[in-house]
């Protein structure tokens, strides 16, 4: 039963550090998102609805 306990506790620790890893993969990906963009090309879509 020990053995169990200990692989369970494994695998749990492992589930854990995928989970945080694909968390902090995801903010930087958002961050990168909001990053790169053109303050210009931003304006077009408000000019586009405001002309209608």
């Amino acid at each position: 039963m020990e053995f169990f306990s200990s692989a369970v506790s494994s695998l749990s620790t492992v589930v854990v550090a995928i989970g945080a890893g694909v968390g902090v993969w995801g903010i930087i990906n958002l961050m990168e998102g909001y990053g790169g963009d053109n303050p210009a090309s931003k304006s077009q879509g408000v000019k586009q609805f405001m002309a209608n």
